[in-house]
């Protein structure tokens, strides 16, 4: 059970000075954690990636109220929604957002997903159509992780999940610093980039200290010569079930979900955001998605919208005003 569950975290000040609360709701035993904003337009729902909570919006949330009603959730196994071990998949985690948007939401939203989260987008397109007004695939794999290829070809991010279930495992013992050790960054055929065990020992000698500090709460980190999101980056994993990662590694999570399936099922307006990504031979795939996966999603979905940004994997943070830009464009169009 997730010890944070239902729990009102705090909000950024520039989100709650736009009108932001911290709610939850309970959707027939589950419970999922969202953050509202004020009814100022169209509904606007906001998924994101696996391992981070809904917090991850922070920088684009106070613009996209100005003219949207927001919903930003913590997907089960994330921040406080529930926790669910043994029933993770697309099939579940779908059946959350379909009661969500039925039940809260209640009219037929723009749905944006980052990273998987745009999977779950393009499930709801598939699955709810009447619920889903349009979809926002925020450099999500598609096809990219489905398997075998997530596995045995693109394995970069495979392994990667099978590294963060290795360290996050045991819920009461686990140094969330050691999901950074020995993590490496391919940035060339003969170069990658990797934090030095020395610098991981002192990130877990300062959050071990912050949760002695702050006992039966999210772990934190804060300090002047830190980028300012690795707090949250270590909150969001804190908050975080590894068996949702461990049902990617191990089979469960796929069922019978076809991406190009619903790619073709999918009728209402589709907004493709391709970030950066590189492909290396002793790591496939580095990104979520490469050129000839974006051109085949605009193949099965023919009213798909691309717009190509030259950003890291989570557009929303590290080119806010580019995101909210081309949202705003596709909204008017749609």
């Amino acid at each position: 059970m997730n010890p944070f569950e239902g729990r009102r975290g705090p909000l950024a000040r520039r989100v709650a000075g736009a009108g932001f609360r911290h709610e939850a709701v309970d959707l027939d035993g589950v419970t999922i954690s969202y953050g509202k904003g004020p009814d100022n337009g169209r509904p606007l729902v906001l998924i994101p990636a696996q391992m981070a909570t809904w917090a991850t919006y922070d920088a684009v949330l106070p613009a996209l109220a100005e003219r949207f009603t927001v919903y930003a959730v913590d997907v089960r196994g994330h921040g406080n929604s529930s926790w669910t071990p043994g029933d993770y998949s697309w099939a579940s985690v779908g059946r959350d957002l379909r009661l969500f948007l039925e039940r809260v939401v209640q009219r037929p939203a723009i749905i944006s997903g980052n990273s998987s989260g745009g999977i779950i987008a393009l499930w709801c397109a598939a699955n709810v159509p009447a619920h889903t007004a349009a979809i926002v695939l925020e450099d999500a794999p598609v096809f990219s992780l489905e398997m075998p290829r997530f596995r045995d070809r693109d394995r970069f991010v495979h392994d990667g999940l099978v590294h963060a279930v290795d360290v996050l495992a045991d819920f009461e013992k686990r140094h969330l610093a050691e999901y950074f050790r020995g993590q490496v960054l391919p940035v060339s055929e003969r170069r990658s980039k990797r934090l030095p065990d020395w610098f991981v020992d002192l990130l877990d000698r300062k959050v071990q200290r912050y949760e002695r500090r702050h006992p039966g709460e999210p772990s934190g980190l804060s300090a002047w010569w830190l980028p300012g999101n690795i707090g949250e980056l270590f909150r969001s994993l804190s908050m975080f079930d590894p068996d949702f990662a461990r049902a990617f590694v191990d089979g469960r999570f796929y069922g019978d979900f076809s991406h190009a399936a619903a790619l073709r099922a999918v009728s209402c307006p589709l907004l493709l955001l391709h970030a950066t990504w590189h492909r290396f031979a002793a790591h496939g795939l580095v990104g979520a998605m490469d050129d000839d996966d974006a051109r085949r999603v605009r193949e099965l979905a023919p009213q798909t919208v691309y717009r190509r940004i030259p950003a890291n994997h989570v557009i929303h943070r590290y080119r806010p005003r580019q995101f909210v830009e081309a949202l705003n464009a596709f909204a008017e169009e749609s």
